[in-house]
């Protein structure tokens, strides 16, 4: 039904990377995939005490480089390094090949997750507890609780085996905040541990939910769809959609503020043009010689004692009587 899955590997190639990174051909793959995985339960046997959360193998060749991510790296180190160098030698007897072995501290802050936040740690804290005779349920809701101090944001313990020790064996969980495990951009770090009683092994299995991995292409998918609900429009300096995501908190504000009406401009008396209008301009038209603005220009340059001199305009009837006179004996 779906229920079984191994959250690591059905999220594996989607936001989790391969713990072993090497190429081997078709004659090669089986002996590499074999001697990884001795490599892992020699480990995990010889340093079950050591808060191993991970281990990481990279082949470059004929030489093979095995990263140990612990919580007790003193443990794994040894005095001196003596530790870490006997597991080295029996790595390479193991593997007629050459081994280098690296150790890395999860208690830095440069880490990822922290050991209160780790599954595998968490589960196999459980397991010592269910060793030393404490009560499963006591241990369950502690590993619970440790998990959701640190910062965890969905935790579940569960338990199964003959527990308290009757006769029927029985499953019970625990759980506290969200994990949802179909959903594969949700971080799910699963640990499993077993404990050895002396009425048999109780398994352990812990999940934790720390968040979601979401990749940068659905990451621009997602601006871009709060950007359309929150209706801001995406034009440019054109007016066309620019297909830009808006970033800056400025050019929001910019965007979202409503447009404010530009201040009407007071004209004043000095400022309104003068329009000089002549009798006998009936025509609409003007010439386009600019002879119009020339002459415009030569009135206003004139004074006022010559503009009382000037001849009358055409058609205009004559001032005095004595020059009507003239004008019809003439005629």
């Amino acid at each position: 039904m779906g229920q079984k899955v191994n959250p690591y590997g059905f999220r594996l190639g989607v936001i989790y990377p391969w713990r072993s990174a090497w190429y081997a051909g078709k004659h090669d793959y089986e002996t590499a995939l074999h001697e990884d995985i001795a490599i892992r339960d020699y480990i995990r046997l010889h340093l079950s005490r050591a808060g191993i959360s991970e281990i990481r193998i990279e082949r470059k060749g004929d030489q093979i480089q095995v990263y140990i991510r612990t919580a007790r790296p003193g443990i794994v180190i040894g005095r001196k390094g003596s530790e870490v160098e006997r597991v080295r030698k029996d790595l390479e007897r193991m593997t007629a090949k050459r081994v280098d072995v690296k150790v890395e501290d999860m208690n830095q802050s440069a880490t990822e997750s922290r050991p209160e936040t780790d599954a595998q740690l968490l589960s196999q804290g459980v397991a010592e507890q269910l060793q030393g005779r404490v009560s499963f349920r006591r241990a369950m809701r502690r590993a619970v609780q440790t998990a959701t101090r640190a910062g965890a944001l969905g935790v579940r313990v569960q338990c199964s085996g003959r527990l308290g020790g009757i006769e029927m064996s029985r499953r019970e969980w625990y759980r506290e905040g969200r994990v949802p495990l179909h959903t594969l951009r949700a971080k799910i770090d699963y640990g499993f541990a077993e404990a050895k009683t002396t009425f048999g092994r109780i398994g352990v299995k812990v999940w934790v939910y720390q968040g979601d991995e979401i990749p940068s292409e659905e990451k621009e998918t997602e601006r871009a769809r709060a950007r359309a609900l929150a209706g801001v429009p995406q034009v440019g300096p054109t007016g066309a959609s620019t297909g830009a995501l808006i970033t800056d908190e400025k050019q929001m504000a910019e965007l979202t503020a409503p447009d404010e009406p530009a201040p009407a401009l007071e004209e004043t008396p000095e400022d309104v043009p003068e329009v000089s209008t002549s009798e006998g301009s009936d025509s609409p038209e003007t010439p386009s010689d600019g002879t119009a603005n020339d002459a415009s220009e030569g009135a206003k340059s004139t004074s006022p004692e010559e503009s009382k001199t000037e001849a009358p305009p055409r058609g205009a009837a004559p001032q005095d009587a004595s020059e009507a006179d003239q004008g019809g004996s003439e005629a």
